[in-house]
């Protein structure tokens, strides 16, 4: 094993970081398997969610992109994190090369963001079907949505890519860089480093804002606008279902932002063990839920999914 520094233009590289994970909680291996079992959830759930979407041309609407467009990130999302984190510590390979070790950053980094601005984007259609039903089909089209994706997806990747390049013009004076994190984490990364970071630095501080401040930013003020629509609205049966499909779509949000606002706002007075399970749980928790709270309780999506479960039990395909 080559434990030395590799020098790249006067760049010291380490050959591995070590990710200490959580110290002193006895009985970590009961969380672990947890977390496994989670994740089988989320493939499963998700994975059905994404087959109705595509076998049902009745889900084939602007709306329903998004809604695959959150399953794929969930799952890449959790396959990003919880298949490394398992083989991390119930495994003890907690020293990850270099390279692997920038990969899992952009990884775990580009599905995170593509997630929050993905609620946004859900967000988005709710504000324009509510408030604006009438112009609904004029503003929202496939082409809409599939250029409202592809933005997102570019200033998530835009944003990722210029935090990799940083951290890796970044020295390190130890042969091996302890992270304090379940993964390899942008801040404690670039804090390990001995060289100027400020360009790591200004990264760290605007991406929460960009990534997370902004899309909840907009998802407020769009309940905010949809609550004073369904006031405005005088039947009861038309306030309840839009109020049923918004609270859906409320909890999910509520479920991804808050630990992430959390721990993002009192970071400085978090310990490391309390920080890494809201993480490791925003990023576990979230893409097992959003297929059962917010598709699986939308009833256009359930009427699709009894219509090929139909479909298949009377006219089974031939063997």
């Amino acid at each position: 094993m080559n434990l030395d520094l590799t020098e790249n233009r006067n760049i010291s590289i380490p050959s591995y970081f070590y990710i200490s994970g959580f110290s002193g909680i006895p009985h970590m291996r009961y969380y672990y398997i947890f977390l496994f079992f989670v994740y089988i959830i989320s493939l499963l759930g998700n994975s059905c969610l994404m087959l109705v979407i595509i076998m049902d041309r009745n889900l084939h609407i602007p709306k329903y992109i998004a809604v695959f467009n959150l399953s794929l990130t969930d799952i890449c999302e959790s396959t990003a994190v919880i298949p490394q984190l398992l083989d991390m510590f119930l495994f003890g390979n907690q020293l990850i090369p270099y390279g692997l070790c920038l990969c899992n950053m952009f990884s775990v980094f580009v599905f995170t963001s593509a997630q929050s601005l993905t609620l946004a984007v859900l967000s988005f259609d709710r504000l324009v079907a509510i408030c604006l039903p009438l112009r609904y089909h004029m503003i929202v089209t496939h082409r809409s949505m599939l250029v409202i994706i592809g933005v997102m997806w570019a200033v998530a990747l835009l944003i990722v890519i210029m935090a990799t390049v940083f951290i890796s013009r970044l020295s390190f004076c130890r042969v091996i860089v302890i992270i304090n994190s379940f993964y390899c984490d942008h801040g404690p990364l670039y804090r390990s480093a001995c060289s100027s970071n400020v360009p790591s630095s200004v990264i760290a501080n605007l991406s929460p804002i960009l990534i997370l401040g902004f899309p909840a930013f907009f998802i407020i003020f769009s309940y905010t606008c949809i609550a004073v629509t369904l006031f405005r609205i005088t039947t009861p049966q038309d306030r309840k279902r839009a109020t049923k499909t918004c609270t859906a779509h409320l909890i999910v949000v509520a479920i991804f932002y808050v630990p992430i606002t959390f721990t993002y706002a009192l970071f400085s007075i978090v310990n490391t063990n309390t920080r890494i399970i809201n993480l490791s749980l925003t990023s576990a928790l979230p893409p097992m839920l959003n297929p059962i709270i917010y598709t699986f309780k939308t009833e256009e999506f359930i009427i699709s999914l009894k219509k090929l479960f139909k479909r298949r039990i009377i006219f089974p395909s031939p063997k």
